[in-house]
């Protein structure tokens, strides 16, 4: 089966739109995605890239979160936007991502976080957010959070940061097959098609 790394860190907005569609492309086009979370933000900021914050960045902030709300809906599903951004809890949001990674539940928790974010305003890794994804996974919270915040996870989270920066990742999202780079959600299908032609 055709292997595609999926590098992402939550707290990316264009990443919303990958995670709502990449398990369809998936069975459709038989692939399988290797789900690799890492901090874009430690990334951009060794690139001096500091991305829609800023006032003097509005009119930039503004269509971005108009152009998540079109594209939503050209996959047939909605976005609320604009969504709490930037968040408080990224690191702890990307940690918990390598937990569950390496647990099994990983994936169903990327989803339903970004869901949660985008349809229904509730900022990753906060609270009451995060007891609900928790008792939706069946985790324990104080264990799962222990286990996040734990040292080994924080070495694995600089070390796939530190991987992706080699592998030629500057953003987020980032699909990498066989070298060849393609960022964005919308250049999903064009990974696809050079694997095809390849």
């Amino acid at each position: 089966m055709t292997e595609i790394d999926f590098w992402f860190s939550i707290g990316s907005t264009y990443t919303f739109l990958s995670v709502n569609r990449i398990s369809e492309v998936a069975k459709r086009e038989n692939i399988k995605f290797n789900w690799k979370p890492f901090s874009v933000r430690k990334i951009m900021m060794d690139m001096d890239n500091i991305p829609f914050t800023p006032p003097s960045k509005k009119i930039k902030s503004d269509y971005m979160w108009r152009d998540i709300e079109r594209r939503a809906k050209f996959y047939d599903f909605h976005a609320l936007v604009p969504a709490p951004y930037p968040l408080k809890e990224f690191d702890l949001a990307n940690q918990i991502a390598i937990l569950g990674m390496n647990e099994g539940w990983g994936i169903e928790y990327v989803i339903s976080t970004y869901k949660r974010w985008f349809q229904e305003g509730k900022e990753p890794a906060t609270e009451p957010n995060l007891t609900e994804i928790f008792k939706e996974l069946n985790l324990q919270k104080e264990e799962t959070l222990n286990k996040a915040e734990s040292t080994e996870i924080y070495k694995q989270y600089e070390e796939n940061t530190e991987n992706a920066y080699k592998s030629g990742v500057f953003g987020s999202p980032t699909f990498i097959y066989k070298g060849e780079v393609f960022w964005g959600d919308d250049r999903l299908e064009d990974c696809i098609k050079w694997i095809n032609i390849k």
